[in-house]
Formats: structure tokens, C-alpha cells, sequence
């Protein structure tokens, strides 16, 4: 691929907007990062990467949580200002590549080459491939959907004072559930060559 590209998706659970981000990956020949991004950090940090997933895209628990001198003690926080540096860092080196969530579609806006996409869905389609691909019953989908976008939502409205899932934030938004997942694909994928070539 010739012209640079990051490519930022944010989700609602349920969505299928990680299953998209990877089909994208997969279309324009570009790594993905995810939870994967705290494998590449726990290598440079030589700790353990397992360690960090367990705080990864977690609210802060401000209870628990002191700023002293602008060092926090808060791992959540210290986790997301890492994973922060480190796609500004590859964005700086001129890195193309496609990033799940993080708040990449806010820290990473002014680069060259970007696209943010926000994918929602329908809540009784989104329920019902909770149910499916976690096997569960539909009373803790809906539990487990709320509790995600809430950590989700926590998360970013920390981070950042745009607000989470609100569509000016985004280039593109949209619903999953219209179209199903590989038509949502090619939907995208055809707006973000449009965009590479403008």
C-alpha cells in the first residue's frame, strides 16, 4: 500500500466492530491492534503481558487512586498513557495500521492517513450474538452488554473530553446490524479507498 493509513474503530459490544476491524486488517494488508498492544509494551517493559490485559480499556477506580506530581498510582491509567505513547510513537515513525478502540479515533486524529469509524448495532441483534458466541442466556447478555459499554464509555470519558460513541467524533458511523457484518466490510472498505484516493 502506498499512501499511509490508521485505521481507528470503536465499538459498542455486541457489534461486531473488533470482527470488522480485523476483516479491514485483513483487506489492506495492515497489523491490528488491540489487546495485542500490551504484548508489544510488556516486551519493551519486560513484564508480563497477561498481567496488563487484566487493566486494559478499564475505568480508573478513582477511590483507590492518587496524582502526586503528575505520577499517578493507578495501574488502569498508567496502562492507557502507555498504550497512548506507544500508537502516537508508530504513528510518529509513519506507521500504517489499524487500531480497536483505545481512544485512538481522539489521540490519533491529527496524523496524516486517518480514518475513525464508530460501529453500533441494533440492541436485540447485538443481544443475541452475545448470547451466541458466549453462550449465554439472554438476562446476562444484556448484563454483560450494559457492563462492557459502561467500562467502555468510563474509559474514554476519562481520557478524553469528547464524549464516547457521539458520532461527530467520528468520520464514519455505523449500524452493524442493517447489513450484517461482511456487507458492513465492504461498505467500509469501499468509503476508506474513497478516501485514501481523495
Amino acid at each position: 500500500m502506498e499512501k499511509r493509513l490508521i485505521l481507528s474503530v470503536g465499538r459498542e459490544f455486541g457489534s461486531g466492530g473488533h470482527v470488522i476491524a480485523e476483516a479491514l486488517a485483513r483487506r489492506f494488508e495492515l497489523d491490528l491492534y488491540d489487546n495485542n498492544l500490551l504484548e508489544h509494551i510488556a516486551e519493551e517493559k519486560s513484564v508480563g503481558g497477561d498481567t496488563l490485559k487484566k487493566y486494559d480499556e478499564r475505568p480508573k477506580i478513582r477511590l483507590f487512586s492518587r496524582t502526586v506530581r503528575g505520577y499517578s498510582n493507578s495501574i488502569q491509567e498508567n496502562i492507557a498513557n502507555m498504550q497512548f505513547d506507544y500508537l502516537k510513537k508508530m504513528a510518529e515513525e509513519g506507521k500504517s495500521f489499524v487500531v480497536v478502540g483505545r481512544c485512538s479515533e481522539i489521540m490519533l486524529k491529527e496524523y496524516e492517513g486517518f480514518i475513525s469509524i464508530f460501529v453500533l448495532g441494533d440492541r436485540e441483534v447485538k443481544r443475541e450474538r452475545i448470547m451466541r458466541l458466549y453462550r449465554l442466556s439472554a438476562e446476562e447478555a444484556e448484563h454483560t452488554m450494559s457492563r462492557r459499554d459502561w467500562e467502555r464509555k468510563s474509559y474514554h470519558n476519562y481520557y478524553c473530553k469528547e464524549k464516547w460513541g457521539d458520532s461527530r467524533n467520528y468520520d464514519l458511523s455505523v449500524n452493524s446490524s442493517k447489513l450484517g457484518i461482511d456487507r458492513t466490510v465492504d461498505l467500509l472498505e469501499t468509503y476508506v479507498r474513497a478516501r485514501m484516493e481523495g
